[in-house]
């Protein structure tokens, strides 16, 4: 049985209304506030910023533990997805936290991973908030086009266009079933992934700094851990709800884009049918495990 806490999040927050309705205990700022909170910092790169957050905080609402959500946003680039008062109203910038220490980050995807690193717009910022969980942070959980970032500036293990969009829900192996992140998880395990780049396991190998913890004989690395434990890179989305690869499917066919559909998703692999939500027990253990094991 989960037994969820409250997440405690600035007051007003839209997408608090719609976790309440979920029966996802959510406080608002200093209401209820206990000594043993654990304070999370997630740098929200992604353009829907609302949709994200909720899926976030969803499956952090499954860890048991009682924590506290700072969103933060680059300056350097100003969202043109997400309304400008919502960003004023719920993020903080970097300098806003700088001199603060965190129990945890989470550096989420962004929409630029075709992109030479260096010539995204606010990758001189990433930098920064990379170096600076080095020492204020316990662990930095990096996700998709976050975790080839991370790999990237941490490792200088670089990312490689793949001929066609890894889109889908693919079965992954654990490579190291002594890693804590990986706890009640089967071998055999269902995760989204949705990306254009792909990172080599020989890359990674050659460096005695990180381990492969997880990878997919049809998708590749999957979760990579460096071997201090204060550094996770998934390449792939367990965040994800039932939904998001089909609404991304659906808004690339309006765009008249040439994108196949998602693999391994689709009752009967019909995108008119209801897509299988394979992989919802396998998030609300990874990010469970990723509070209760690193950041405690």
């Amino acid at each position: 049985m989960v037994i969820k806490m409250p997440i405690y999040t600035k007051a007003g927050l839209p997408v608090n209304n719609i976790l309440r309705k979920e029966k996802i205990q959510i406080l608002e700022e200093l209401e209820g506030e206990k000594e043993d909170i654990l304070q999370i910092a997630i740098l929200n790169l992604m353009p829907l910023k609302e949709d994200t957050e909720l899926q976030l905080l969803r499956k952090l609402s499954t860890s048991g533990r009682n924590i506290k959500i700072t969103f933060v946003n680059v300056t350097s680039y100003i969202s043109k997805t997400t309304a400008p008062e919502h960003m004023e109203r719920f993020y903080s910038n970097f300098e806003e936290i700088k001199d603060r220490n965190f129990d945890g980050l989470i550096i989420t995807g962004a929409p630029v991973e075709q992109m030479k690193f260096e010539d995204v717009t606010y990758w001189r910022e990433l930098e920064k908030i990379m170096k600076w969980s080095e020492s204020h942070t316990k662990s930095t959980l990096h996700i998709c086009w976050g975790a080839q970032a991370g790999l990237y500036y941490h490792y200088g293990i670089n990312k490689h266009l793949i001929d066609n969009k890894m889109f889908g829900v693919f079965e992954h192996k654990i490579d190291d079933k002594n890693s804590k992140i990986m706890i009640g998880f089967n071998d055999n395990f269902k995760a989204p992934h949705s990306r254009h780049t792909t990172v080599y396991k020989n890359d990674i190998e050659r460096n005695p700094e990180l381990k492969v913890v997880a990878e997919s004989e049809e998708a590749g690395v999957f979760i990579v851990e460096n071997k201090a434990k204060r550094q996770l890179f998934i390449t792939g989305h367990l965040e994800y709800a039932p939904d998001t690869l089909d609404n991304e499917y659906k808004r690339d066919l309006a765009k008249g884009l040439n994108i196949q559909k998602p693999k391994h998703y689709y009752l009967n692999d019909d995108p008119m049918k209801t897509p299988i939500y394979s992989w919802k027990q396998n998030g609300d253990k990874i990010y469970s495990n990723w509070v209760n094991y690193y950041l405690t």
